[in-house]
């Protein structure tokens, strides 16, 4: 259901009630104010900001509307204090991924940058997500607790007071929430499972929780050594046991955020507040069907695909589910009006884009002046030009799943490892969501280094996670299972596509409508100017046991992706870490030095079923 408020219309709201207010006054010795039977508590949701505190670009509310400048902290936090004026009741909340994956301008500084804004902008709550586990739960829980990192002694705590004294990182005010990320020994939850507010309205408290819940196959998808010691159970039976204790404690509205969401069944820019498809046979969709009739609306992330839909609990009762746009781009309003018991009698919902040109929004001052002094503590760093391209290298996948961007970070890998003393490496694969938007593309920044040019800080927010190169053995027979497990549900990988990005020499054939285990022909590897066949064009495996050298990432190498064959890897030696790698090897494409060219580059990944236009 979708709200008629917006909220521009709600920051002219306070004169409007100022004006009631009087005319109340005027009459009140006449009669005592009549109690309302409802309340309405306001929450603000916004997911996968992933550090982006400056605006990443254009954004529009749907297919026929026009494209505005968006996002960026101090414009989110003019939103909130805009909405919060018009209405005080307000709770802010975070789906996850507020940090992990981020720009240079947070992540070089263990994203404390972030933490500082959301300070600055009132956050309540952020549930964890999948990328709070980046650098492992330690870190995580630095970034709640506060501290200074301990291990760097640069980048972290990094500002200064006014008598030039180092200020210590406070943490997060915001309290992180999940449900269903407990410890091995023992079971207790890693963070708080959930967040109460309480509001006196009338003479009553009305409270509103908020219960956390974390993608469950977060260990799937992160460095399997950062979440060790962790469980990441169900989360439709980890929220639906939370209802006892809430109602002891007199609640009786209880909103579900999980880091988990959908998609709309829609080809080019979905309405972000229609439902297309009603998320029909999505992971959300399955877990809100098993939600307690206790929960009243859902508040999702992940997906990065905004909608407001309507779907039906375990009760058949349909409660809002809504999700927002990433890198704070859209945030959502949800209105739950309460009668005097606390129940919630009615909901709204609504998504708005954060739009930089809104004359009614004042950008939060504060948050402005954050980010000014980290992009002038960054800048010397961020600006300096590695290397040039002759044209975009995109992170976008074509129908064979092959991506240019991706392309490239694999032979910078390669390169990095190829000489014995490094690894010996003879092929190098690169996975796609280590390959962070846009890729490298050719016009200049507003940095001013001018089309073609790479800055350091572009290439920084293309690999962004700080993993270390690791350079394995391998045989025929493992290396052609590692690319049959890129194919959703097969061999232990999950419901999503994971296809690779191969090095230069790699070449292989793969065909979605052949059974798991038989969908890839024709792998050959060109090294040292010879051409071997690894996979014949029926699938057999020529010479099963022979060895390569093979070269990764740490994420990769301990498992991640669900790629556990990578665990099988033997004479292991650590290489760079990715971005050095990045940086030497688009330093052979820096003038007088001809351009990265990805019109030369030939296609590695060949798809020869037709069965489909997209990469699955």
């Amino acid at each position: 259901m979708v709200s008629s408020l917006t909220l521009r219309a709600c920051r002219a709201a306070p004169v409007a009630l100022a004006a009631a207010l009087a005319l109340a006054g005027a009459a009140a010795s006449a009669a005592p104010a009549a109690k309302s039977p409802t309340a309405t508590v306001r929450v603000l949701a916004f997911n996968d900001f992933h550090g982006a505190l400056e605006s990443p670009g254009t954004y529009r509310a749907n297919a026929s509307a026009a494209a505005v400048p968006a996002g960026g902290a101090d414009v989110l936090a003019g939103y909130v204090a805009a909405a919060r004026a018009a209405h005080p009741r307000t709770v802010v909340v975070s789906a996850g991924d507020l940090v992990g994956a981020s720009p240079m301008l947070s992540a070089l500084y263990h994203d404390e940058p972030t933490i500082e804004a959301m300070n600055l902008l009132g956050l309540d709550f952020n549930v964890l997500g999948n990328h709070e586990f980046d650098d492992g739960r330690r870190e995580l829980m630095r970034l709640q607790r506060g501290g200074c990192h301990p291990n760097d002694t640069v980048t972290s705590c990094a500002r200064t007071g006014a008598g030039g004294e180092r200020l210590v990182f406070e943490g997060s005010r915001a309290r992180f929430l999940s449900a269903n990320v407990v410890r091995e020994a023992g079971g207790a939850p890693l963070v708080h499972p959930y967040g109460i507010r309480s509001f006196e309205v009338d003479g009553r408290r009305l409270k509103v929780a908020f219960v956390g819940a974390t993608l469950r196959e977060t260990p799937t998808i992160v460095s399997p050594s950062g979440v060790r010691g962790l469980r990441f159970t169900d989360e439709a039976a980890a929220l639906n046991a939370l209802v006892p204790a809430l109602r002891a404690k007199g609640v009786e509205a209880i909103v579900a955020v999980i880091h988990q969401g959908g998609t709309q069944a829609v080809s080019g820019t979905a309405d972000i507040n229609a439902c297309a498809g009603d998320l029909a046979g999505s992971a959300i969709q399955s877990i809100v069907s098993q939600l307690d009739d206790a929960f009243d609306a859902v508040m999702t992330g992940h997906t990065h695909v905004p909608y407001v839909c309507q779907v039906a609990n375990a009760a058949g009762r349909a409660i809002p589910v809504t999700q927002t746009a990433a890198n704070g781009r859209v945030l959502t309003q949800l209105d739950l009006t309460l009668d005097r018991g606390g129940h919630v009698v009615a909901t709204q919902a609504r998504n708005v884009v954060v739009d930089r040109t809104d004359p009614s929004i004042t950008p939060h001052a504060g948050i402005a002046a954050l980010v000014a002094d980290y992009k002038a503590r960054v800048a010397p760093i961020a600006n300096r030009v590695l290397g040039a391209v002759a044209a975009d290298v995109p992170n976008s996948r074509d129908a064979a799943c092959a991506m240019p961007a991706g392309h490239l970070v694999a032979d910078a890998m390669l390169a990095a490892t190829a000489a014995p003393a490094q690894g010996g490496a003879q092929l190098a694969l690169m996975n796609p969501g280590g390959v962070r938007s846009p890729g490298f593309l050719y016009a200049g920044s507003a940095a001013g280094e001018g089309d073609g040019q790479v800055t350091y800080g572009e290439a920084f927010t293309v690999q962004p996670f700080g993993n270390s190169l690791v350079t394995m053995t391998l045989t025929s027979a493992q290396l052609r299972t590692v690319l049959e497990q890129q194919f959703p549900g097969c061999l232990g990988q999950t419901s999503f596509s994971r296809v690779m990005l191969p090095s230069t020499g790699v070449r292989y054939e793969w065909d979605h409508t052949q059974a798991c285990g038989a969908k890839v022909r024709n792998f050959t590897l060109t090294t040292g100017g010879v051409t071997h066949t690894l996979v014949d064009a029926a699938g057999q495996v020529g010479e099963p046991d022979r060895t390569w050298r093979v070269t990764v990432n740490s994420f990769m190498a301990d498992g991640g992706d669900a790629f556990s064959t990578f665990l099988q890897g033997q004479d292991r030696l650590g290489g760079a870490q990715d971005i050095d790698a990045l940086e030497a090897y688009l330093a052979g494409f820096k003038a007088p030095k001809a351009p990265y060219n990805p019109a030369s580059v030939s296609p590695r990944i060949v798809r020869v079923d037709t069965s489909t236009a997209t990469c699955p």
